[in-house]
C-alpha cells in the first residue's frame, strides 16, 4: 500500500469534510442531544456524509468505523484494516465558535494508527502522518512542514502540560502533583495532541473518557513524529477491538 499517495487522497477527503462543517459553522444550526447526553449538530452528518463518501470510492474498499455510524460497523477487514473517523471532533467548541474543533481520519491495521490526519478548518490547518513517510503540518496555503516532539523537558524546567477545555477532570489535580512545575495550555479536541507533535507541549495526561476516534488520527501524527501515546500502565493506546469504543485513561508524551 503506498502511504503516500493514500495521505494525500485522505487530507482531500477531511478538506472537504471541513468545508461542509464551515458551511454550517458561518449561519444558525440546530443542535440535538446523542443518548449519552453529548451534542449533535448538522456538521457532524455533514462531514460523515462526506467522508464515508469519500472513503468507500477509494480503491483500498477498507471499512469505515465513524461515531456517526458506529452501529453499521462490520468490523475490520481480513488484512486487519478499517478506518477510523471522527467526522466533528470537539462538537462543544463548534458550538462555542472557537475554531478549536477537527475532522480526524486515522487508518487502523492490527490495532495500530499507521495514517492519521487531523484538518482543524477554521483554524485553515491540518496535521498529516503515515507510517514511513513522516508527521506534517499543512498550513493554509497548502505548504507541508515536517514536525517533531520537543522531547522530555531538561531537569528543573517546567512541563507544558495540554489539558481540555470542555473536559476538566477531578483526577488531574493529583497527577499534576506528582509531575512538578507545570503551565497548562487549554486546547480543544484532538488537537491536544497535535500540539504534542510540533513541539509545542510536552504532556497531555488525558484522565477523562475518550472514545477510539477521538484519538485514532492524532495518535497517529504523535507517533510519527516520535511521540507516545499510553496507558497510565505504559501500554501503547490499542485500537484492536473496535466493540469497546471507550479508550482507557491515558498519556501523549512529546518523547520516545
Amino acid at each position: 500500500m503506498d502511504f503516500s499517495t493514500l495521505l494525500n487522497d485522505v487530507h482531500s477527503i477531511a478538506l472537504k469534510a471541513g468545508d461542509a462543517i464551515m458551511a454550517v459553522y458561518a449561519r444558525d444550526f440546530s443542535i440535538e442531544e446523542k443518548e449519552d447526553k453529548s451534542p449533535l449538530t448538522e456538521a457532524d452528518q455533514a462531514a460523515h456524509e462526506v467522508i464515508v463518501a469519500g472513503l468507500n470510492a477509494l480503491p483500498e474498499g477498507i471499512p469505515v468505523l465513524s461515531e456517526e455510524d458506529a452501529e453499521g460497523f462490520e468490523g475490520a477487514d481480513a488484512n486487519g484494516r478499517y478506518w477510523l473517523v471522527d467526522p466533528l471532533d470537539g462538537t462543544k467548541e463548534f458550538i462555542k465558535r472557537n475554531g478549536e474543533f477537527t475532522v480526524n481520519i486515522a487508518l487502523i491495521e492490527n490495532g495500530k494508527p499507521v495514517l492519521g490526519v487531523v484538518v482543524a478548518p477554521a483554524l485553515e490547518v491540518s496535521y498529516l502522518a503515515a507510517q514511513g513517510v513522516g508527521a506534517f503540518k499543512v498550513d493554509a496555503k497548502g505548504e507541508r512542514t515536517p514536525i517533531r516532539v520537543a522531547g522530555k523537558p531538561a531537569e528543573g524546567t517546567t512541563w507544558r502540560v495540554v489539558g481540555s477545555r470542555s473536559h476538566p477532570s477531578p483526577d488531574l489535580a493529583e497527577w499534576l502533583e506528582k509531575l512538578g512545575s507545570h503551565d497548562m495550555v487549554p486546547m480543544g479536541s484532538s488537537l491536544k495532541l497535535c500540539l504534542i507533535a510540533e513541539g509545542k507541549a510536552d504532556v497531555y495526561p488525558r484522565l477523562g473518557p475518550t472514545c477510539l476516534w477521538d484519538t485514532g488520527a492524532a495518535q497517529a501524527v504523535v507517533e510519527q513524529a516520535g511521540g507516545r501515546v499510553e496507558t497510565l500502565e505504559g501500554e501503547a493506546l490499542s485500537y484492536a477491538t473496535a466493540a469497546e469504543k471507550l479508550n482507557p485513561y491515558f498519556v501523549v508524551w512529546g518523547e520516545r
